[in-house]
């Protein structure tokens, strides 16, 4: 760490101090809490973001990237190096720590948002450890993709807060990446239009290319993530309704067998009846070399979703990709085949 990011840990630190393991209880995850929708502020310039790994480890490299793409942003940043930088194999540290890490951000009313570095493996462990009473009574802007989809959906559920499937903090940054996490989370548009990347449908390799399923307009609420950890949450305390919803998915490094089984599982629990449409995003490193043995990545999701007859289309631009596009879960919105887009219909942030 250079000097200028070790003064910050030290600040950071002093900041968070008096509030270890703040809220936890065994009886948080079953606070009884209204569906009513709720929004978090939308972050101005320099407010604070609080860093947190609630799933695998990281690296200085990747600290310090995030570090660096957060505060480019126009924010500051405050963490606890020690916690962050914990490593006990494929996790950040012990479970109850990276819990309390998360709940300290929500209960510190010097931070006004959340950002988890990185994905990996480990958000499933702790969501029984989360504070749903503290996150509820301190609504706040809290990003992150990939494993972080199980954090989503479990504060979705227990407390009707919008969290916001979006980049890590250890993501490349792009200006598209950037221009659209910044419209989500610091504008308040009562409408926005999300255009597909159009760098995407240059690159050689076609996974990153767009095509439609099943064509159409749908119109519902956001819900969605990562396919593994949507279909690991079937029959836990931390599944939602899919009904009347706009169901978004993407994944990564799954063979189309394996994504096969989990959109299978999903149809078999009834995840996809009565929902509006599905927008897929960039499955990145999902075919498999054994052409002969296999269906192909489109092949086997035309053959799995087209008979639901909704508007579906893959290669939006969200996923283990550069270029993403951030998408507020619990939010109203539409998705247009004929042009590739998806429209926010209302805000996710409030002043």
């Amino acid at each position: 760490m250079n000097r200028r990011h070790f003064n910050k840990l030290i600040a950071g630190a002093s900041v968070l101090s008096g509030f270890s393991f703040t809220g936890f209880n065994n009886t948080a995850s079953n606070y009884s809490l209204s569906k009513k929708i709720i929004k978090p502020q939308r972050l101005q310039p320099g407010a604070t973001i609080g860093l947190v790994t609630p799933a695998g480890p990281i690296t200085e490299e990747q600290l310090e990237k995030t570090i660096s793409n957060i505060e480019g942003l126009g924010f500051k940043t405050v963490f606890n190096e020690k916690r962050l930088l914990s490593k006990i194999g494929y996790l950040a540290g012990r479970d109850i720590v990276r819990a309390d890490e998360v709940n300290t951000m929500f209960n510190n009313k010097q931070i006004d948002g959340i950002w988890a570095v990185r994905g990996g493996y480990g958000a499933t462990r702790i969501l029984d450890m989360l504070n749903y009473k503290v996150i509820r009574q301190n609504p706040k802007v809290f990003i992150g993709y990939s494993d972080i989809t199980a954090i989503h959906h479990a504060i979705f559920k227990k407390t009707g807060l919008i969290s916001f499937h979006g980049p890590v903090g250890a993501s490349d940054f792009t200006d598209y990446t950037k221009k659209h996490v910044m419209q989500v989370i610091t504008e308040t548009t009562p409408t926005l239009k999300i255009d597909p990347c159009r760098d995407n449908e240059i690159l050689e390799n076609n996974t990153y290319h767009s095509y439609i399923i099943n064509e159409g307009t749908a119109e519902g609420q956001l819900i969605g993530g990562n396919l593994t950890l949507v279909a690991s949450l079937i029959g836990t305390p931390y599944d939602v309704s899919y009904k009347n919803k706009l169901v978004f998915l993407e994944d990564v490094g799954e063979t189309p067998y394996r994504i096969d089984r989990m959109i299978t599982q999903m149809i078999s629990a009834g995840k996809f009846d009565n929902i509006k449409g599905i927008i897929l995003g960039v499955f990145l490193n999902c075919e498999t070399k054994e052409r002969n043995n296999s269906l192909t990545l489109k092949e086997m999701l035309e053959d799995r979703l087209q008979r639901l007859n909704i508007p579906i289309i893959y290669g939006m631009s969200f996923g283990h990709i550069s270029n993403q596009f951030t998408l507020p879960l619990g939010i109203k919105a539409r998705l247009n085949t004929e042009d590739k887009s998806i429209t926010l219909l209302e805000s996710a942030v409030v002043d």
